[in-house]
């Protein structure tokens, strides 16, 4: 589990096709420290698990279904992503519940540069609007954040300096595709409410 709080932006170091799947390598120097084989990274909004790591970054395999999914099998060597290690219990929540369970993939639409921030429109695959609230969480491209407003199948979010220096969504241009995961708790309720409907 995750807060949507990145701790630092790693690069993508090579990938390498397997039997239909993809061993990504990632450079990183902060979320390495510690780092145990078997550990959860959260990759641009995607919870992977170490397989092999050094002082300059670590290897996690993708499954077909992660690169269906989700952006990572677009990424190319060179590219940047947010990374998040898994949160310890005693932590603080400071974000919100991310799982890096990737509920579909959105497209930034619109970039509104403010006096020191921006307003950002995302738009998201229909079948996930409804999860999408006003003054909800969000997780986009593994960063937590606040919806400040919801229209059809598109939502906005407002970037605080910090969110657009030391996350990729400083970079991300208009067209750009972007890993979205709604609040988790929507869906349990959701679930609820249609299998005591049965």
């Amino acid at each position: 589990m995750f807060t949507g709080l990145v701790e630092e932006i790693g690069t993508i170091r090579s990938r390498q096709e397997v039997d239909g799947a993809v061993l990504l390598s990632v450079g990183a120097r902060t979320v390495v420290r510690g780092l145990a084989l078997g550990d959860s990274v959260c990759v641009a909004g995607v919870c992977l698990t170490v397989t092999d790591h050094d002082d300059d970054g670590f290897v996690a395999d993708v499954m077909p279904e992660s690169l269906e999914r989700t952006s990572l099998g677009r990424l190319e060597p060179g590219a940047p992503v947010n990374l998040e290690r898994a949160i310890q219990a005693n932590a603080r929540l400071g974000g919100h519940i991310v799982q890096g369970h990737v509920d579909g993939v959105g497209t930034v639409l619109r970039r509104e540069p403010g006096p020191r921030w921006e307003e950002v429109t995302i738009e998201l695959p229909a079948t996930l609007a409804k999860y999408v609230a006003e003054k909800g969480s969000v997780a986009v491209e593994g960063v937590s954040l606040t919806v400040t407003d919801v229209t059809g199948t598109t939502f906005g979010v407002a970037l605080i300096p910090t969110t657009l220096a030391q996350t990729t969504l400083g970079g991300l241009a208009v067209g750009s595709p972007v890993n979205l995961e709604v609040d988790v708790v929507a869906k349990y309720v959701e679930r609820l409410l249609t299998a005591g409907a049965r």
